[in-house]
């Protein structure tokens, strides 16, 4: 397992962006019961973003279509 090395933060940006985005679109917009109830929300953020949301990364296309096309 590699580490990031001290004062290299930019070995983790996409990392760090992938959490940023999470906290901002999900975390601090709700209110949960339990942790249940946060990893349920979670699975379906993570479909959403998966199959619906189109990337401009990924020439507009969604996560699942670019990964279709590549197989």
């Amino acid at each position: 397992m590699s580490h990031i090395q001290p004062r290299e933060p930019q070995q983790s940006a996409c990392v760090e962006r992938y959490n940023r985005m999470n906290r901002h679109e999900w975390l601090d917009l709700h209110i949960f019961e339990s942790i249940a109830e946060v990893r349920h929300f979670s699975t379906e953020c993570l479909w959403s973003s998966n199959k619906e949301r189109l990337s401009l990364g990924n020439g507009g296309r969604t996560s699942a279509q670019k990964l279709k096309m590549a197989t």
